[in-house]
């Protein structure tokens, strides 16, 4: 008898299935099969099969003893230490050598554009600007003509003046300010639930919400809200305060609707 059979054995004595076994010993059922039919070859490192073997026979209570030392298992093998002492000197100083290579080439592959980026920076001279609704006077011009250019250059050639999109780009973002000033703002005081369904009837956002967190959304984005442990909660319309105590239930959930400009109106059922 091995000690599969024996431990195949031991298990029907004690009246459980391999599916059990399995679990008690935290291995895949294929495992405990190929145990109890001696197919080492699939369990890998012989190291790993006598581990295996022995949790198996001490879950069962069953002493493998000379059972384990008659199983064709191969034996536990120590690893081979190979000796590098003797690596002859050409070869270390070679090997030396090319690492210096390597960090040299890594160092300039790294600051020969840092250095190119920082002389392309401060290096040159940036352009005068001037703002597209800003016209400089004449007398400005001509001043400037004088300290700049050379005394040869003729006077009636003046130096071109780039234009700036810095008041362009400030009248752009006016709107996006004012359009997320309209939006809402959740502010939760404490641990609360949220239900944010869109203009068509999707859901926008269904979650817990902890306690020190906040919700924004746009004007348009939100059509109907349902809000829990409301008196926990903060709401904030366009940047003004919302009382949510008239569209709060017994139960402390608020529900109410969000039109296309942002008021706020009770569901009606």
């Amino acid at each position: 008898m091995g000690c599969g059979e024996r431990l195949r054995q031991a298990r029907e004595a004690a009246g459980l299935s391999l599916a059990e076994v399995a679990g008690r010993l935290h291995m895949p059922v294929q495992v405990v099969a190929a145990l109890e039919e001696e197919r080492w070859e699939r369990l890998g490192a012989p190291v790993f099969v006598r581990g295996q073997l022995r949790s198996y026979a001490r879950l069962l209570g069953v002493d493998l003893g000379e059972l384990l030392q008659q199983a064709r298992i191969a034996p536990v093998e120590p690893p081979k230490l190979v000796s590098h002492t003797h690596t002859p000197r050409v070869r270390r100083v070679a090997e030396s050598l090319g690492r210096r290579a390597v960090y040299v080439v890594i160092t300039a592959v790294l600051a020969v554009p840092v250095w190119y980026a920082f002389q392309s920076k401060f290096g040159v001279a940036p352009p005068s600007t001037a703002s597209l609704d800003v016209v400089p006077d004449a007398a400005s011009v001509a001043a400037a003509q004088r300290a700049d250019e050379p005394a040869t250059r003729p006077a009636t050639e003046r130096a071109p003046y780039i234009a700036s999109m810095t008041p362009l780009a400030r009248q752009a973002a006016e709107p996006q300010a004012s359009a997320a000033s309209a939006g809402l703002t959740l502010d939760f005081r404490g641990d609360s639930w949220v239900e944010v369904s869109a203009p068509d009837g999707s859901i926008v956002e269904k979650a817990l919400v902890r306690a020190g967190e906040k919700r924004s959304y746009a004007a348009g984005q939100v059509a109907r809200m349902k809000v829990g442990n409301a008196s926990e909660v903060d709401f904030q319309q366009g940047g003004g305060s919302v009382d949510l105590a008239p569209y709060t239930s017994g139960n402390n959930v608020a529900r109410f609707t969000v039109s296309s400009d942002g008021s706020v109106a009770p569901v009606s059922h």
